[in-house]
């Protein structure tokens, strides 16, 4: 039987270099061998995220006003999905992001950001918020971030009861084949009481739920193999320090251009992604995405604070 040692392990280049260094040390009396330590490679980083409105935090039950009318409204939630994050260097390269696998907030490349606590009005959520993504890259000179708003398709549609975290919260599921919800943001008006009274479950105003739609499978249980709409929007940052700067999701700017008090007649209240859903023209744009024959225009829901 041929028992292997260590130095068999090795290459045979790497075995050939040491073997010499080996037999030089025993010629050369008091010749200590150093090899070089390695090198740490990569270097942690903590990305934050902020809910904002205008310059005011987001708070549940907070009451602001917004829209293109500028009408009182009171936020019920405020979560969404980010994935694949990038760093951007002084090259203008993106360097991928690998989060880190804690089993709760991220999975895979996904991360949740929320940031309702599940008081006031925002009864509906959960109890602990997140407003940072954490993981690694190459150790490097960083200068932008990259990511999207959303799902990868590989990870959208599935079964959200039997999902690993943050996948599981069913508040944030739709179906097989429409998948998540990629942000869920509620906005709640007195002036949308009636509107609300004929569409249970959304509350009394303008829910924003953006995701998927137009997804083609045989059955409503079964995966889709693609979506007309994917409705996944790309975010570039620059001039973003991970050191000194945050990434602001900027809820003001996101519904400057809707009217909050009016929802299209036999479409659901507000804007649930319907391709034909004209209060979601506004939101879609600002979002950066295509949408009812518009092409897409550069996103200003995100910023760098």
């Amino acid at each position: 039987m041929t028992f292997l040692t260590k130095l068999d392990l090795i290459p045979m280049t790497t075995k050939a270099t040491l073997r010499s260094l080996i037999s030089l040390a025993a010629l050369v009396p008091g010749l200590a061998l150093n090899f070089p330590a390695r090198a740490e490679s990569t270097q942690a980083v903590t990305i934050r995220f902020a809910a904002k409105v205008g310059d005011q935090p987001f708070a549940c039950g907070s009451n602001y006003p917004l829209g293109k009318q500028a009408t009182p409204q009171t936020l019920s939630d405020f979560r969404f999905y980010v994935s694949d994050l990038a760093l951007i260097d002084a090259a203008g390269k993106t360097i991928p992001v690998t989060l880190a696998q804690d089993g709760k907030w991220q999975y895979q490349t996904v991360a949740l950001l929320d940031f309702e606590d599940k008081t006031g009005a925002c009864a509906n959520g959960t109890t602990e918020i997140r407003d940072r993504v954490t993981g690694s890259v190459p150790k490097g000179n960083y200068r932008g971030l990259k990511f999207t708003l959303g799902i990868p398709f590989a990870l959208n549609h599935s079964d959200a009861a039997l999902a690993r975290s943050p996948l599981n919260l069913t508040g944030l599921w739709w179906n097989w084949q429409l998948g998540y919800k990629f942000a869920r943001i509620d906005l709640q008006s007195p002036a949308m009481q009636t509107m609300a009274s004929q569409h249970q479950g959304h509350g009394a105003g303008f829910p924003i739920h953006l995701g998927s739609t137009g997804c083609q499978s045989e059955t409503s249980s079964e995966q889709p193999k693609s979506c007309n709409h994917p409705n996944r929007a790309t975010v570039v940052l620059t001039g973003f320090n991970l050191n000194q700067n945050l990434v602001v999701a900027d809820l003001e700017r996101l519904v400057a251009a809707t009217d909050l008090t009016q929802n299209q007649a036999k479409t659901a209240p507000g804007c649930m992604s319907e391709p034909e859903d004209q209060d979601c023209l506004g939101i879609m744009a600002k979002l950066g995405l295509p949408f009812m024959n518009q092409p897409a225009s550069s996103q200003t829901f995100f910023r760098v604070e």
